[in-house]
């Protein structure tokens, strides 16, 4: 048990290594990243020059405003090349799927009794009984008597009938 011990804690002692060593990587990165990003903006966007006139100035914003709305542009443009190739992307990988279908897996024949089946749904805990008879409730049946007054005499309701068939007919 003791050795066990040991390599769990060399590995955990490793583990803090290697994410020592992927932190100090990271960090570095981000120096770099920083470093590049001050290089670039240096070489591409020089201080502005705050000296001259309000006139001066004037000009100078609006040739930067020129140039943002020119930059915008661009950028709407490359936008929209990237939402189209996207676009194209996604409808060629339906085509692909199209073209090459969904596989689907062959199924196990597999001999199970209903006993073993409901088993394995409802585990062994629970008692399976297939005698779905077993269960249910015992109702008796009542004979129904109906009474003899009601039907009457069957001449009087046909010549009833006779009379209603006069009404429609005549209408």
């Amino acid at each position: 048990m003791s050795e066990k011990k040991m390599t769990s804690s060399r590995r955990h002692h490793l583990k803090s290594l290697v994410l020592q060593v992927a932190q100090q990587w990271l960090d570095k990165e981000k120096k770099e990243n920083a470093e590049a990003k001050e290089a670039y903006m240096a070489e591409h966007c020089p201080a502005p020059d705050m000296a001259g006139d309000q006139a001066a100035l004037m000009e100078y914003c609006k040739k930067l405003h020129a140039a943002i709305d020119k930059i915008d542009e661009e950028r709407y443009d490359i936008e929209a090349k990237v939402q189209k190739a996207d676009k194209e992307i996604e409808d060629l990988k339906i085509k692909v799927v199209d073209l090459v279908g969904v596989k689907k897996p062959a199924l196990k024949k597999v001999r199970m009794s209903a006993d073993a089946m409901l088993k394995a749904l409802l585990g062994s805990k629970h008692t399976v009984n297939m005698d779905l008879r077993a269960n249910l409730k015992q109702v008796k049946k009542e004979t129904k008597e109906e009474p003899t007054e009601a039907v009457g005499d069957w001449r009087k309701n046909i010549e009833d009938k006779a009379d209603r068939k006069k009404m429609f007919e005549s209408s």
